[in-house]
């Protein structure tokens, strides 16, 4: 190879800069990082494909088993590399959902799994921007609030979709918030403060919409916009704090105007969220318990709070790295609104809609997982007639780095 050669250039520079950092003002380990970092490729690509096999066994609409899917593929670009814009990074989410719907079987009000939708089909989920400046960053596009706001790592494993946010944000605004499976235009602002704490706030379209969606992506703000804000913690015990409201008022889901159509509220709510991790054995066995709750005005929504309990397991079997088990509780809280409207029809309601999950997951190769989980409900849909609920699920996931 010629030393003109591009290639050659590149591998002599790199070897160059980590040698001379290497002996002239880091040492041997931060020399490595150089040069690690110069043959890190400047976009990332990742795949992970979802599917599952549930079954309602009892207590459901109806008893059945139906098929659900996701496939995610994401592409990350650090634009200093690619393009010298320092600071500044770009993120690309393609979605794809097919399959049937479980809950149509189930008859639950939250749902019973996190990959479930309305609509089958390939969108852009999230395209954004963020820039860094310092210990602040912003970043502008289609944004997953529940990326960042209201999101609790331990409870990630679960499968109902109560333990990704919280039901009374979930079921607000014209068309839901800014969640899956369909993102809004929003900007996000985050800074560091200090080690331990980090504030971030965004506001994003109430209407949410996506290239791929019917209505594509709404460019108007007709709806107006979600403003959400969080304050988080972390030390021994990570603690969050946040509050949303909507700056158009939303429709009540009961009271009505002199002309027979709903009455306007404000609608907003807050929300904690709290993690610790109780002990690590000698095998690498880790035990992290997590807690959430919160509320909602309760009248443009069908929630006035909720909350979510549970324990994670990781390295739960000896000799098994990757393998783990959790067990989570939650509970919908049902607005008086939602509970009168349901006395209208004559149906009679418990004061909340609640479930207990449990599952475990386990590598079988380096690209597969399979995850049995199961739920329960005493009262699904919070209806008070209704027999428990079963509900059976298993989860293969493929993954693709």
């Amino acid at each position: 190879m010629k030393a003109s050669d591009p290639i050659s250039l590149v591998g002599t520079l790199s070897v160059g800069l980590a040698v001379s950092y290497g002996f002239g003002v880091g040492g041997p380990a931060q020399a490595a990082e150089v040069w690690t970092r110069a043959c890190e490729p400047a976009v990332s690509v990742s795949a992970t494909y979802k599917a599952d096999v549930v079954s309602v066994l009892q207590g459901g609409l109806k008893d059945g088993t139906r098929f659900a899917d996701n496939l995610d593929v994401i592409f990350d670009a650090d634009l200093s590399r690619a393009i010298r814009w320092s600071g500044a990074t770009a993120h690309v989410h393609i979605l794809n959902n097919s399959g049937d719907a479980p809950n149509d079987l189930a008859g639950t009000l939250q749902g019973v799994d996190n990959i479930e939708v309305e609509r089958q089909r390939v969108k852009i989920y999230e395209l954004w921007l963020e820039q860094q400046f310092g210990d602040a960053s912003v970043r502008l596009g289609l944004y997953d609030l529940n990326s960042e706001f209201y999101a609790t790592d331990s409870a990630g494993l679960l499968i109902a979709p109560a333990f990704g946010i919280g039901s009374e944000l979930a079921a607000t605004g014209p068309n839901g918030p800014s969640i899956f499976p369909s993102t809004a235009l929003g900007m996000r602002l985050d800074w560091r403060a200090s080690e331990a704490v980090t504030l971030r706030a965004a506001v994003i379209n109430a209407r949410a919409g996506v290239i791929g969606d019917p209505e594509s992506v709404d460019l108007a703000f007709e709806d107006g916009a979600l403003f959400i804000a969080e304050a988080a913690w972390r030390g021994p015990l990570a603690l969050s704090l946040g509050g949303w409201r909507y700056s158009e008022q939303q429709d009540d889901i009961r009271d009505l105007d002199g002309a027979g159509a709903p009455r306007k509220r404000a609608a907003q709510g807050a929300y904690m969220s709290a993690e610790r991790r109780l002990s690590a054995d000698d095998e690498g066995r880790t035990f992290t318990a997590f807690f959430r709750a919160g509320v909602s005005e309760g009248a443009t929504t069908d929630y006035a709070g909720g909350w979510q309990s549970g324990l994670l397991i990781e390295r739960a079997l000896p000799g098994r790295p990757d393998s783990a088990f959790s067990i989570g509780a939650y509970e919908g809280v049902l607005s008086d609104r939602l509970r009168a409207n349901q006395r209208d029809i004559g149906v009679a309601t418990e004061r909340a809609e609640s479930s207990i999950e449990v599952t475990f997951s386990d590598r079988l190769h380096k690209n597969l997982s399979v995850q049995p989980d199961l739920q329960f409900f005493p009262h699904p849909a919070g209806e008070s007639g209704r027999d428990a609920l079963w509900v059976a699920n298993i989860r293969f996931t493929v993954e693709l780095n």
